[in-house]
């Protein structure tokens, strides 16, 4: 899972990586579970899903709803948004039921049971903010109920599980207007354009498989052997598949050609839902992992340059988790409780490695320059450096379901990343440079690979085994340790050490406080008053309370302020600007020169020519 934390900033100034394991295991081929999802007679919002129960030797049984899923680390309690739930038996007489919890019901006399039948309300109309925090259910691990429009069919939310049954095979009949079509990896075994047949070994593997209905609007192409499919829905058509795809090729080549041997997936989806940002819409961005898909929320108002930066940012990350923990996972994901889960202790190898790969393979493949590389790992240094440095990660993982850890849950992309980096780095001065943390990961995924987990309490005697005692140290020490870890140790192994640097900032916002708000009834863009504002304001004489209609003749209200906070970021000192503002209701012209807010940053340059043939196989090898 990929949260996008930079537009934080952006919503405020609006609104004031999953996986189990899909093996096979024994059971009846004649026994199933057969599941109805009907997406034509829409009530209320509410699609209707009708699920018939296999044979019960019990007097009583339980359906259930998850608690949460894999990846998400949160409770969501999917139940809260399942109504009329009813079982009947084969006369059609209704059964007795009773819930006994947010996600469980009770059905009565379950050797009769023959069907259940309930009512599913989306979770995009009920988000109140960025799900940072506010118990909203992650967007891209949510559902969406749009009648002829869109559907977003995270399974998890529409199909639940009977009591001891879960390992069955799940046959699930989507019936659907003819103008939608369903983007997702699975096969539709059904050739009506009104029905789509989908067949999984079990539920674990159905809910990895997410569906999105709407106009088709998607492109398919090959990376080395893998079909990917990207899937889009743009609600007022902006954006479409064909527009992003040529980017989306060349990263996914690339993180094809990065990760070489490692191949677990034949077929990979990008299902990308842009959200119109209205209060019954979508409002927590960036992506959850499956292993063969990735779901991805972004607002619809993005610039296409940062709506692209933004993909890359996520669907790379979520792409990586081929490798962990689709390929190298525990026992706890293996075997996931959907409703009573058990945390693994390695948050820090299933999203950690994972961000790290995401950045690695962009210098690795020339997408991106050394200094980005720098900046971006000197970024999340100095984000964790804000986190709780001495919580021992396994034990934080472990327990990420519960405070105080899950306060922490965010350090993963950060604090993790960089345990991924330092052990690169360690692997690569002992084998001289020949080898690093990729080629473990491709070891480990030989060794385990998506039918066989490990246990989590073997897992770094397995890696000391396979690299060098001095990982198996630093594992100890810094990540089921509470040290925290001395980064400028590691670094100067690759020759790169703490620089000093003046850079600029956006004038707009500050960190992640803007300096601009917006009137939701005109729509008009406001500097904030009473604030103190920056130089750039300052040297063009604006204040507190100007409305800013227009820069460089082009108009802005809130229906394209992101497109004017992305413009600013190109602009250079002293270039020459044009507002037009409205000032006591009486509108004006001010010109002048971009003068550029500066701040101090703590970065990182190589410094040491010595270590140039240690740094070229991290970075390049």
């Amino acid at each position: 899972m990929k949260r996008l934390s930079l537009t934080v900033a952006v919503i405020s100034v609006l609104w004031s990586c999953k996986t189990a394991g899909t093996a096979e295991t024994s059971q009846k081929v004649a026994e199933s579970i057969t599941v109805a999802i009907n997406l034509n007679d829409i009530k209320e919002d509410k699609v209707m899903v009708t699920v018939t129960a296999p044979k019960f030797s019990t007097e009583e049984v339980t359906y259930s709803m998850p608690k949460i899923v894999p990846g998400t680390y949160s409770v969501d309690d999917y139940g809260k948004y399942i109504d009329d739930f009813k079982a009947f038996d084969s006369k059609g007489t209704i059964l007795s039921t009773s819930k006994t919890d947010d996600n469980t019901w009770l059905i009565k006399n379950a050797k009769n049971v023959a069907k259940v039948t309930y009512l599913v309300n989306d979770t995009f109309d009920t988000e109140k903010g960025s799900g940072f925090g506010n118990n909203d259910i992650f967007s891209p691990a949510g559902t969406n109920i749009d009648d002829g429009k869109n559907f977003m069919l995270n399974m998890h939310g529409f199909v639940g599980y009977f009591q001891d049954k879960k390992e069955l095979p799940y046959n699930v009949t989507v019936s659907h207007p003819e103008t939608l079509w369903g983007a997702t990896s699975m096969t539709d075994f059904d050739s009506s354009t009104t029905t789509d047949l989908f067949k999984t070994s079990r539920y674990a593997e159905l809910v990895e498989n997410p569906v999105m209905y709407a106009k088709p609007d998607y492109t398919t192409f090959n990376v080395d052997g893998m079909e990917i499919l990207i899937g889009v829905y743009s609600p007022t058509g902006k954006v479409t598949a064909e527009s992003i795809t040529p980017e989306m090729k060349k990263m996914m080549t690339a993180q094809k050609t990065f990760l070489g041997k490692i191949n677990a997936t034949k077929k990979y989806s990008v299902l990308l839902y842009l959200s119109s940002m209205t209060n019954t819409d979508a409002k927590g961005f960036g992506a959850l992992e499956h292993p063969t898909a990735t779901t991805v929320v972004l607002p619809e108002l993005m610039p296409k340059e940062e709506l692209v930066k933004s993909m890359i940012d996520v669907v790379s990350h979520e792409f990586f988790h081929i490798v962990t923990p689709l390929s190298i996972h525990s026992k706890e994901i293996h075997n996931f409780d959907y409703n009573s889960p058990k945390m693994s202790q390695h948050l820090w190898m299933y999203e950690g490695v994972t961000e790290y790969f995401a950045n690695l393979f962009q210098i690795n493949q020339g997408l991106i320059s050394e200094e980005d590389f720098y900046t971006r790992m000197a970024e999340k240094i100095g984000r964790a450096n804000t986190m709780n440095d001495t919580m021992p990660f396994t034990t934080m993982s472990e327990n990420v379901l519960t405070e105080p850890y899950k306060a922490q849950y965010l350090n993963v992309y950060e604090k993790g990343a960089l345990i991924g980096m330092c052990i690169d780095i360690i692997i690569r001065e002992k084998s001289n440079g020949e080898r690093g943390i990729l080629d473990l990961m491709q070891k480990l995924s030989t060794e385990y690979g998506a039918s066989k987990p490990f246990n989590d309490s073997e897992l770094f005697d397995k890696i000391t085994s396979l690299t060098y005692p001095e990982v198996g140290s630093f594992l100890q020490t810094y990540v089921s340790g509470a040290a925290p870890i001395p980064y400028d140790v590691y670094l100067a192994k690759v020759g790169v050490a703490k620089s000093m640097t003046k850079a600029a900032t956006n004038v707009f916002l500050k960190g992640q406080t803007p300096y601009i708000t917006v009137d939701q009834q005109t729509k008009e863009i406001i500097v904030i008053p009473n604030m103190e504002l920056n130089d750039f304001y300052k040297n063009l004489d604006l204040k507190g309370g100007d409305i800013i209609v227009a820069v460089n003749d082009k108009k802005y209200t809130l229906d394209n302020i992101y497109e004017m906070i992305t413009a600013s970021q190109n602009w250079k000192e002293n270039d020459p600007i044009t507002l037009k503002i409205k000032r006591n209701g009486k509108e004006q012209i001010v010109s002048g020169k971009v003068k550029l807010p500066y701040e101090e940053k703590e970065g990182l340059k190589f410094s040491d020519a010595s270590k140039n043939l240690i740094k070229e196989a991290w970075l390049k090898g």
